[in-house]
């Protein structure tokens, strides 16, 4: 199985881009499985029901969020639903709507999608790593099971990475927007990259406009952070899994420049 995981989409840019790009990627990367991190895709803040539509629409099959998960609160009413492959990081406590995972079948194949927020220098969150234990242990035996670590900290990003080793085919870091070169493949067959990168405006201050952000750094005075348009890129990891171990084969630091804006 291959599968290709997008990190943080950011605003109109980050969702154009998307459906623009993708659907040709799925056929020239051979795809078959397509997850991304959308909690920055409307107006760089949260998810709206109408874009997550359009993710879907573009190709994206299983999407996971992070801190900013309900700042469009109408998506609760998506998240709620058992039919749509949306989940909240599964250390949010139970009253929090939305479901802790994402199962799927993929060519006869069982995947599991987890999403989990680090605690560092994060909103108070439960613990990832027993939350992530718990869901593991209530599943029936996936072959395939993909988890976002949505986290500001590496060594959050890592540390869960050698919790899960063995136990999971990868675990892909969120949240920084940067995508680092460590990507590797750990001890027992899981696949982990610390951050996979953002889905948006290069020329920016993490997707927002420059002179905005740095306007107020200088100066202290408050500016709308509104988002960026130039240089935008699509950035993940393309990973390959064993389809009868769930295993992980492959990865590969991937990113895809939009001519139009660069």
């Amino acid at each position: 199985m291959r599968i290709l995981f997008l990190g943080d989409i950011v605003g109109a840019p980050g969702v154009a881009a998307i459906k623009k790009m993708l659907p040709g990627i799925r056929v020239s990367e051979r795809l078959d499985l397509v997850v991304a991190n959308a909690e920055n895709a409307t107006n760089g803040s949260g998810l709206s029901p109408k874009d997550y539509r359009h993710l879907r629409a573009a190709g994206i099959d299983a999407i996971t969020l992070g801190d900013h998960i309900y700042k469009k609160q109408e998506i609760a009413e998506v998240m709620v639903n058992p039919r749509e492959p949306i989940c909240k990081p599964a250390n949010f406590p139970p009253e929090a709507p939305g479901r802790d995972h994402v199962a799927l079948t993929v060519n006869g194949v069982s995947v599991v999608v987890i999403s989990l927020m680090g605690r560092t220098f994060m909103r108070p969150v439960d613990c990832p790593y027993s939350a992530v234990d718990r869901v593991l242990k209530s599943l029936p035996g996936p072959r395939v099971v993909l988890v976002d670590i949505h986290a500001e900290a590496t060594a959050d990003k890592y540390l869960m990475a050698h919790h899960l080793k063995g136990r999971v085919s990868a675990v892909l870091g969120t949240h920084t927007h940067v995508p680092t070169a460590d990507e590797q493949i750990l001890p027992g067959g899981t696949a982990f990259q610390c951050d996979v990168g953002m889905c948006g405006p290069y020329d920016s201050i993490l997707g927002r406009r420059i002179d905005r952000v740095l306007s107020t750094a200088i100066s202290f005075v408050p500016s709308s952070f509104d988002v960026a348009t130039g240089d935008v890129r699509l950035s993940g990891a393309i990973v390959d899994a064993d389809d009868a171990t769930g295993s992980a084969t492959g990865i590969r630091r991937m990113q895809w420049k939009d001519e139009v804006t660069g």
